[in-house]
């Protein structure tokens, strides 16, 4: 296993000569600083290093079956929006670093920013973090299906809804950003045209920094009036998973799209992939959840057990192989994932400590 910082060089050199002159050099330095803030915040910021590392850490989850998976997931990888019908959804909204890969990795990589989460700010023990998400999983496999809370799940409607001070902010951050100055790039200008409800409409378009894994990549919005409101969509740079550059330097295809449209999800339907660029709608109910002020939302044992079914809908778009995972959960017993996760935390506070 390499050492951390000559993995940073060849990532980013790598996410250099991919993006071929888009990289935002001014991210990178923003994203080291927040990388220190947090054993969290460093786990969520170098997913190409767990996609490095996570088959030394845990050689046991290898075997276990292989589907078309998250990639990155953390606490912070969940949020809201409406789906064809105009229903509020609730569910991961960034699959930036989907690939094939064991199940069992998506769900050790939740319980684990879970921990590193916790050990900073507290939150339920080890033990209890660990089963609700995996009796989540569990449920969420024999019976997959999105989160839709216009009826059901009154508790996470309430915890999810912005108040009217807080979209309020909302929209006042992005009225604060600076119009871009300069071209955006091409694609971007198509990508965010075909994304309005009319391409013709007039539009300010501004760079937007935001997330932290995706940091160097260059991200902008176009905000427009549209017949009597606001109307806002977000362009972001995708690459291949860094799974797979771990894997085969990055040859495999961008399978955003595909996890986001799957059979057991209620997609987002102005999510679109088009030609290495990822476009979603902004809007206060169109947003990810923070854990700055949803920590203990995000840590409670019944938002946990609702990521693990989450996780599950995605996992279940191709029903043959799921009798597989079943039988590998089975076979796997009590305190797998206890394990798992406590290793991988462990190994990533370890390697903060070394870089701040």
């Amino acid at each position: 296993m390499s050492d951390f910082a000559a993995s940073m060089t060849r990532f980013e050199a790598w996410l250099a000569s991919r993006l071929a002159g888009e990289l935002v050099v001014e991210d990178l330095g923003e994203k080291h600083c927040k990388m220190r803030c947090s054993s969290f915040a460093f786990l969520r910021a170098t997913y190409w290093r767990w996609a490095e590392t996570i088959a030394e850490i845990c050689p046991d989850l290898s075997a276990a079956p292989e589907l078309l998976a998250i990639g990155d997931t953390h606490l912070e990888n969940f949020g809201t929006w409406r789906d064809a019908e105009g229903r509020l959804i609730w569910g991961v909204n960034d699959f930036d670093e989907a690939a094939r890969m064991p199940y069992a990795l998506d769900i050790v990589r939740l319980a684990a920013s879970a921990l590193l989460a916790k050990a900073a700010k507290g939150g339920p023990g080890t033990g209890a973090i660990c089963r609700a998400i995996l009796r989540g999983y569990e449920k969420g496999i024999d019976e997959p299906q999105p989160t839709v809370l216009e009826r059901d799940h009154k508790w996470l409607r309430k915890a999810v809804m912005l108040p009217e001070g807080e979209r309020k902010k909302f929209w006042g951050k992005l009225h604060d950003l600076k119009p871009a100055t300069e071209p955006i790039g091409q694609r971007f200008d198509d990508a965010l045209r075909q994304a309005m409800p009319d391409p013709s409409v007039e539009m300010t378009f501004a760079r937007r920094t935001a997330g932290l894994g995706s940091l160097g990549r260059p991200r902008f919005v176009a905000m427009a009036d549209w017949r009597g409101g606001p109307v806002v969509r977000e362009a972001k740079a995708l690459l291949p998973s860094a799974w797979s550059l771990a894997r085969d330097g990055g040859a495999a295809p961008i399978l955003a799209g595909a996890i986001a449209a799957g059979r057991c999800r209620a997609p987002d339907p102005h999510y679109r992939v088009l030609d290495g660029v990822v476009v979603r709608r902004l809007s206060p109910n169109s947003r990810k959840l923070d854990s700055e002020d949803d920590l203990d939302d995000l840590l409670s044992e019944a938002m946990l057990e609702r990521m693990g079914r989450e996780i599950a809908a995605c996992h279940a778009d191709d029903p043959a192989i799921l009798p597989a995972v079943r039988a590998d959960l089975a076979s796997r017993g009590r305190g797998w994932l206890r394990h798992a996760a406590e290793a991988a935390a462990t190994f990533v506070a370890g390697e903060h400590a070394g870089f701040a």
